[in-house]
């Protein structure tokens, strides 16, 4: 895949929040430009102007058009849902479309489709695409490796209303890079519920706590819990702006990429 100069951008969920900021932002970028945007065959947002919500005009009609959507675009920003991420995935493949997915809540099946089709067309797949919530995850990282003895984690989340799954996926890789930087696996070790008579807490357990209301964009505190201390490190998102800004961060490191799997830890050279 050649480098283009303007990055030709489509935006799946076009009429959702996160595509309205997306949308924004491919928009304000002198390097991307909007070449196409895809909702739901029965979105009332069909055949309007994808930039209408915000009182401008873009010149691209929101459609449902997947194929021809793809046939002008380089590039899939897709934070929609799993089923409709895969249906994508696969036009993508078609296409020859890199994607940037910031759809949570894949199960294990659909995780190991989206790897398959990184061995033919460049993938970020991250839940979380903020350049801070990821050096949170850094952080994190180096936190587990010093903190490996005498302490016990827990992750509690908060998001708005509306997130229809839980733990957040950002929360449940937090989990995940806690737990790798220690050794361990995180299905080995999680507790996603506690109620009734539970014991005492089991040694090494990762334990989440989801709280949903309002319309909190998304925060993550992980607390670890020693003797004498706790050390808690926290990120709280007011805005998906973060999310958008870190999408089209991932389009510019996926151009020129043939084919692979990447994360937002390779995007901003935090291996």
């Amino acid at each position: 895949m050649t480098t283009p100069s303007v990055y030709p951008i489509a935006i799946a969920g076009a009429s959702g929040r996160m595509g309205r900021m997306l949308i924004e932002a491919v928009l304000a970028a002198d390097d991307c430009r909007l070449s196409a945007a895809l909702d739901r065959p029965d979105s009332p947002a069909l055949g309007q102007d994808a930039a209408a919500f915000a009182g401008r005009r873009s010149g691209v009609t929101i459609g449902a058009d997947l194929e021809a959507a793809l046939a002008v675009s380089r590039f899939l920003i897709d934070f929609t849902r799993p089923e409709g991420t895969m249906a994508h995935l696969q036009a993508c493949v078609r296409h020859g479309v890199a994607m940037v997915i910031g759809t949570t809540g894949f199960d294990a099946a659909q995780k190991e489709a989206i790897a398959r089709a990184a061995e033919r067309i460049p993938v970020v797949l991250a839940p979380n695409m903020s350049v801070g919530v990821n050096v949170t995850l850094k952080l994190l990282q180096l936190a587990a490796q010093a903190l490996r003895e005498g302490y016990d984690i827990e992750i509690v989340e908060a998001h708005h209303r509306h997130k229809v799954d839980a733990p957040s996926g950002t929360a449940l890789q937090m989990g995940e890079v806690i737990a790798e930087a220690q050794g361990r696996r995180l299905q080995d070790c999680a507790v996603y519920q506690r109620v009734g008579h539970t014991g005492e807490r089991p040694p090494g357990a990762i334990g989440f706590a989801t709280v949903r209301g309002g319309d909190v964009v998304g925060d993550h505190t992980v607390m670890f819990l020693g003797s004498g201390e706790r050390i808690e490190i926290t990120h709280k998102s007011s805005s998906r702006a973060t999310y958008a800004q870190g999408s089209l961060r991932a389009v510019r490191f996926l151009a020129g990429r043939t084919h692979g799997l990447y994360d937002m830890f390779d995007v901003l050279g935090l291996r």
